[in-house]
């Protein structure tokens, strides 16, 4: 009789519906990070990149080649224009052929601040958030942190069932791009930080990769998610997520297609 190995166990249960790697990229420098006028007069989500910030994607898309190879990439990217430009520098740098999908996904944009902003009023709102905390403190007219978080709960669902639908292929690397909090609140997210963590976390780089890169748990059949170190010092997050395992129920999928988010935490 044959008895399936630790491996193929892996393989039929969580190894084998996750994608190899999750890289999340924050968006290159852009005219709104060096000159906040810039969202008086300009839509936040019509805010470019400068030229630095396409030369810091251009280096961030060499590094994404090397990492990926010749395996398949799906993209998501947040509609933001100086998101979408960072998408696009980040495509001329790998094969063409081996990107299976580009997605636009409003549910990772930036944190809501308002519509055309007052610079002063701006300020003094991010000055009082620093002393309310950034994930519950909300802007006039605009979102909280907690906000933000939810918009991304939905996504990551996303991702699994995307995954999915492209036939749980082994090698396949998704590519978000997105914002420096929204960043850390898909990450707060996944790996289920606390609020506490998150509020001592800090924004990547701009235009930094921060990779995901799935792992399976020695003498177990569980799969999961693991941070680089790098990444870990980088936003000054908590140290065991370079080595959290993060398992998931057997069942990913609920009877009404949403995701399970029953995860068991084994730090």
């Amino acid at each position: 009789m044959f008895v399936p190995s630790m491996v193929t166990r892996a393989f039929r249960r969580g190894f084998a519906s996750r994608p190899r790697r999750i890289i999340l990229c924050r968006h290159g420098e852009s005219e709104g990070n060096v000159n906040e006028d810039a969202y008086v007069s300009t839509a936040d989500w019509k805010i470019s990149l400068t030229q630095k910030g396409r030369g810091q994607v251009r280096e961030s898309g060499r590094k994404l080649a090397e990492l990926v190879g010749d395996d398949p990439m799906l993209f998501y990217c947040s509609p933001y224009r100086r998101a979408e430009q960072t998408m696009e520098e980040l495509r001329k740098c790998v094969d063409e052929d081996n990107i299976w999908g580009v997605k636009e996904e409003p549910r990772i944009s930036e944190q809501q601040f308002g519509n055309f902003q007052n610079v002063e009023q701006v300020r003094a709102a991010k000055a009082e958030r620093q002393q309310f905390g950034r994930f519950f403190f909300r802007f006039p007219n605009g979102e909280s942190g907690l906000d933000v978080y939810n918009r991304v709960t939905g996504f990551t669902g996303t991702i699994l069932r995307d995954f999915q639908a492209f036939g749980k292929p082994l090698d396949l690397n998704v590519v978000v791009v997105t914002h420096g909090l929204a960043l850390r609140l898909f990450l707060m997210r996944w790996f289920h930080m606390s609020v506490d963590e998150f509020e001592k976390s800090v924004n990547p780089h701009n235009a930094q990769l921060i990779v995901m890169e799935r792992c399976i748990a020695e003498g177990t059949d569980d799969a999961y998610f693991r941070l680089t170190q790098e990444t870990v010092d980088s936003c000054n997050l908590p140290d065991h997520l370079a080595g959290t395992r993060i398992r998931f129920d057997h069942k990913d999928f609920s009877s009404d297609g949403r995701i399970n988010f029953d995860f068991r935490d084994q730090r």
